[in-house]
């Protein structure tokens, strides 16, 4: 039986305020981050390029779930939205595990997390796989907030690794 192509998207929250004396976790966006994520959602529901995510995994800080809201109103359309803490701290690794365990419903998932777990993971995956030359000399040169990385592959999600996945596009929308 084939697998139907999937598409997986690793967003970086856009720009978080420095806020001295408030936990890391309760950071808010910046305006230009409200914004960004706004164009975010603008390119995504573009229909040259995704239009719709059947799931997003966000990690539970608050300037991701601010992330995802601007997506929103830019736009994306969006189905099921889960929040897990796992993505907080996460590196490559455990970010693997949590795409690992995604439901086979799922052909088009993101997810919204932080550095240096996201990049990670995005690098990891676009260098064992091929892409577009410019797309992979953009992710080479940094992976900066607002930035999104879209991969490619078939199989399940229990398949997903370095070698499985080509990066399709990267990208820094912005106003």
């Amino acid at each position: 039986m084939q697998t139907a192509e999937r598409t997986l998207l690793l967003l970086r929250h856009a720009k978080a305020e420095q806020a001295p004396g408030t936990p890391d976790h309760d950071r808010n966006l910046t305006p230009t981050g409200r914004e960004d994520s706004r164009v975010v959602g603008q390119w995504l529901s573009d229909p040259s390029h995704i239009m719709a995510v059947d799931l997003v995994i966000c990690s539970t800080s608050e300037r991701t779930r601010q992330t995802l809201e601007g997506l929103v109103a830019g736009g994306v359309s969006v189905g099921e939205v889960r929040f897990d803490e796992r993505i907080y701290n996460g590196g490559a690794a455990s970010l693997l595990d949590v795409l690992r365990a995604l439901p086979d419903s799922a052909i088009t998932a993101l997810v919204i997390g932080h550095a240096p777990g996201v990049p990670m993971l995005a690098t990891e995956l676009a260098q064992e796989g091929s892409g577009p030359t410019e797309a992979l000399e953009r992710l080479s040169k940094g992976f900066p907030t607002s930035g999104l990385a879209v991969l490619g592959f078939a199989g399940g999600w229990e398949t997903v690794a370095p070698g499985t996945t080509y990066l399709r596009e990267f990208v820094v929308p912005r106003h």
